[in-house]
């Protein structure tokens, strides 16, 4: 293939490996050669000479649609690479997410970018000496591995100024449990929660605050729902933690005759395809999911090509307002 092309077999190598300092002249003219000659490099061998071309991305479910932001986001950056994505859902179980990340070491995937791990922040850490990893999520930072975050107190802040300007005093979250027990204190919804009561606090609201916690899922949100709104006082206003436990707050309402936002307003966190739903127009933090993946592929490259020095990117959040939220009721 490097005679072919007319160029070196080191040159050919480099654009293989998708290397640093290949001009796009010398990428254009070995991929064209590729292409003429039906080339496809064997992955095998490749992991014989110590790269398999493939990154492991590791999340819980794949029914949280913000999820598919972010791997949009990876997906977009892989593009025009030799690298490929391979998905792993392993659930909310610590164990069953702990052997999955296991499994991609010990199949010599070249990086791991891990979504909201839930198991123990040392065996993310270990892994992270061993393999190139990326944390999304976490605010948690090591020396190991690299991290893409939201600035999740400030869009918790973002929910509670607009509710407050709208004349909502009761306003209550539905968060998530934050993986208590791993050794991870900043993860996205302790720090939403965080932002969310100093929030409250700052507009002189702390006693009105009240928190439910649960899953991030359909059915999570459908729980915090009844319990918050079917409290008295009941709140004039819900902060969904997730848009997909916004949806279970949702039903919730439906099923307790409360309309929205006329008896109750609600928002969300993600901004995800279903909030701009025209029979939802869900009001929610946009956290820009496509850059954070896309933000991620791209420092798991440089990780992946010999950068030793960490680093944390973060994503600054956007309130989306829809027709969930409105004046509170009188």
């Amino acid at each position: 293939m490097a005679r072919h092309a007319g160029v070196s077999t080191s040159a050919v190598s480099k654009v293989l490996r998708n290397a640093y300092g290949v001009s796009d002249a010398m990428r254009e003219r070995v991929r064209e050669s590729m292409d003429a000659l039906d080339y496809r490099p064997h992955a095998a061998a490749r992991g014989m000479r110590g790269r398999t071309y493939t990154i492991g991305v590791l999340l819980d479910n794949l029914r949280n649609a913000f999820f598919a932001d972010i791997l949009d986001g990876v997906t977009e950056r892989l593009r025009g690479t030799d690298y490929q994505m391979l998905l792993g859902a392993a659930g909310f179980g610590a164990e069953d997410q702990r052997r999955l990340a296991r499994a991609m070491v010990d199949r010599q995937m070249d990086g791991l970018i891990l979504i909201g791990p839930g198991f123990d922040r040392h065996e993310v850490v270990g892994a992270a000496a061993t393999v190139p990893t990326v944390v999304i999520g976490h605010h948690d930072t090591s020396d190991a591995h690299d991290s893409v975050v939201d600035a999740d107190a400030e869009g918790a802040a973002l929910v509670v100024g607009h509710l407050v300007g709208l004349g909502h005093r009761r306003i209550a979250l539905t968060s998530a449990h934050g993986n208590e027990g791993s050794g991870w204190t900043g993860t996205p919804e302790r720090v939403q929660r965080r932002g969310y009561l100093e929030a409250m606090t700052g507009h002189g609201l702390a006693p009105y605050a009240r928190v439910a916690t649960t899953a991030y899922s359909e059915e999570g949100g459908y729980r915090a729902g009844m319990e918050l709104l079917a409290a008295t006082p009941r709140p004039t206003a819900v902060f969904a933690g997730a848009d997909v436990a916004a949806m279970g707050v949702f039903r919730a309402a439906r099923e307790l005759g409360l309309r929205i936002p006329e008896d109750v307003s609600l928002a969300g966190y993600n901004n995800t395809a279903v909030a701009a739903m025209s029979p939802v127009q869900l009001t929610s933090v946009d956290q820009a999911g496509g850059l954070m993946g896309a933000t991620a592929a791209r420092l798991l490259l440089e990780r992946i090509e010999g950068r030793g020095r960490a680093v944390t990117v973060s994503v600054s959040p956007s309130l989306v307002v829809r027709r969930t939220t409105g004046p509170a009721p009188r």
